[in-house]
């Protein structure tokens, strides 16, 4: 199954739920800073759009309180809006690496492991 498209409030919404587990609705709702915190109307209507979109599951049900988890994984979720920025950029990496380095926020450390994925990448392609 194909990741659907998540909004920024979505994608807020399952960062709870990958850092804190399962969760209620109002749980949900208070990972929110106060200042801008969504309604609790809100955020349920979001939970239940996720849960639509089957990138979150009901797990129980606690007297009224209907408890939620992820159903797809952080590193999904981020592989997923890392090929829609590349879509964006018609699927050159080349910009957003200049970009990266230019601001500083890619490391030597980054290199290296990128190095290491691409070399790990190359020998499988030779060994096929």
């Amino acid at each position: 199954m194909k990741l659907p498209k998540l909004s920024k409030l979505e994608l807020q919404i399952l960062e709870a739920l990958w850092s804190r587990g399962a969760c209620s609705v109002r749980e949900i709702q208070e990972t929110f800073p106060a200042k801008k915190r969504p309604a609790y109307t809100t955020v349920q209507t979001m939970v239940y759009r996720l849960e639509a979109k089957k990138v979150l599951r009901r797990v129980k049900k606690i007297a009224t309180a209907n408890i939620f988890e992820a159903a797809v994984s952080r590193e999904a979720a981020e592989r997923r809006l890392i090929d829609d920025l590349l879509g964006l950029f018609g699927g050159r990496s080349r910009p957003i690496m200049a970009h990266l380095v230019e601001s500083g926020t890619l490391t030597l450390d980054d290199v290296r492991e990128a190095e290491r994925a691409l070399l790990k990448l190359a020998g499988e392609d030779n060994a096929k």
